[in-house]
């Protein structure tokens, strides 16, 4: 009998965690090659992971809810079909998963001897964390600092969700169990109890100096007021705007562009292509076109950073930002956009646009994204000051389309007329794209568009 173990799929670039949401698949049922076993949701999409080999379910590894590192195991997999016992090797690498609840019951009475050396003694400086980390952190009152004396069990000593409650826990439990023999001389001279464990137990100072951290004083709302819980993607995307201002010293550019021959040009092809594809025709992919076309032309925009290296990218895969029903933003990308057509580009903007309402984007839609767009001029905005997408060093707003009165220059002499304008704002990562790049970029996606060949059809 062959046992496979099944892991964590990695589902895009900087994703290093899932959640599961459910099981598909009980133990003991068959499953083919590549069919669904279980839905997972991740801080860019929910997605069903499919089987790496047929056989039967043997062990269900982790629950529903339980957030699972990239690359953990999360069921075994008998791939001849026989419903028979796994070995003791996989039994054994179960016993993490299935071991918390013993744990919570023996963890108090080792507490004591245990949680004074349940910590690093150099700092992980750098190191990565997970947003569902950070807000362990942030809730139980755990500073950037102390956190990185945390040991990780994950990948490159990673924070995992476990490795973070355990320290909570005996993070409580230390400074009790210690003070436990002088709990009424505590109580009546608190100020003095400090002294007596620095003079006893030098080693459990910090942790006794930390407790107090976790008490958080209750809010307090004043007015007529609803309080509402974030969802959790909101969370995750809230952590992500934050890392990224953190990461990246953002500067923005603005361009106004002429696009009085795009808007003619559209009106006069939109309802054609409606009639022959089943499609709307909209600026989106016109803009796409125009990025994809400068980045060619500046390609230390298509970049990304890693500690001291800058990464070029010479794939284009250019994101677009799509407004789910729930409010959320999701960002899928369109590969090698500077390969496609003007039809081509307009039928992946449609297809990612619909699928992305309809939560059916696959964790391939959302990797690998090099540069990214967002249309804020559809929520009626004329500019924005987007916020850079990770690992990613530069966004692009475009904003509403407006009617201006503006000067035409003509072999005649100049007049006034009713032109289109839009502007264009472009962030980005002052680390590795000075001004002059960042600008020369944005004024070149304006050329672009306001020299667009009224003339091609579509």
């Amino acid at each position: 009998m062959a046992l496979v173990e099944m892991v964590m799929p990695k589902m895009g670039e900087s994703i290093m965690e899932g959640t599961v949401l459910k099981w598909l698949k009980n133990v003991g049922d068959s499953i083919e090659q590549d069919e669904s076993v279980l839905e997972v949701a991740t801080d860019k999409v929910d997605t069903e992971v499919p089987a790496i080999q047929g056989g039967v379910l043997k062990e269900i590894l982790v629950q529903e809810g339980d957030v699972v590192a990239v690359g953990a195991p999360i069921a075994i997999i008998s791939t001849n079909g026989e419903d028979t016992a796994a070995p003791a090797a996989p039994a054994a690498a179960e016993a993490p998963v299935a071991a918390p609840a013993a744990q919570a019951i023996a963890q108090p009475a080792a507490a004591s001897s245990d949680a004074a050396v349940a910590k690093l003694d150099q700092p992980a400086s750098g190191r990565f964390y997970s947003p569902l980390v950070l807000n362990i952190a942030r809730e139980e009152g755990i500073s950037m600092q102390e956190l990185e004396y945390v040991p990780g069990t994950g990948k490159e000593g990673r924070v995992s969700k476990k490795d973070i409650l355990t320290y909570v826990e005996s993070r409580k439990n230390a400074p009790q169990q210690a003070a436990a023999p002088q709990a009424q001389p505590q109580a009546q001279a608190p100020a003095a109890a400090p002294q007596q464990q620095a003079a006893s137990a030098p080693a459990a100072q910090p942790q006794a100096q930390a407790a107090p951290a976790a008490s958080k004083p209750a809010a307090s709302y004043s007015g007529n007021v609803e309080i509402i819980e974030m969802d959790r993607m909101r969370k995750m995307i809230a952590d992500r705007m934050l890392d990224s201002k953190r990461v990246s010293p953002h500067v923005t550019s603005f361009v106004e562009a002429d696009v009085t021959n795009i808007v003619n040009w559209r009106n006069k092809w939109k309802n054609d292509y409606k009639k022959r594809e089943g499609e709307n025709l909209t600026f989106t992919p016109i803009f796409i076109d125009a990025i994809a076309k400068a980045i060619k032309d500046f390609p230390m925009i298509n970049v990304s950073v890693d500690g001291g290296n800058i990464i070029r990218h010479k794939d284009i895969n250019i994101g677009m930002a799509v407004a789910l029903p729930s409010g959320n933003l999701i960002v899928p990308n369109i590969k090698n956009a500077d390969q496609l057509n003007l039809n081509g580009l307009t039928k992946k903007v449609n297809d990612l646009a619909n699928r992305g309402r309809m939560n059916k984007l696959t964790p391939d839609d959302l990797a690998g994204g090099t540069y990214t767009v967002s249309n804020v001029g559809s929520f009626g905005n004329v500019m924005g000051t987007p916020i850079i997408m990770q690992p990613q060093v530069a966004i692009m707003a475009v904003g509403a389309i407006k009617k201006k009165p503006a000067v035409i220059e003509t072999p005649e002499g100049d007049l006034i007329g009713i032109r289109h304008f839009m502007f264009l704002s472009h962030s980005y990562d002052h680390r590795v794209v000075d001004g002059s790049l960042g600008g020369m970029f944005v004024r070149r996606v304006a050329d672009y568009l306001e020299n667009f060949d009224v003339n091609q059809t579509i």
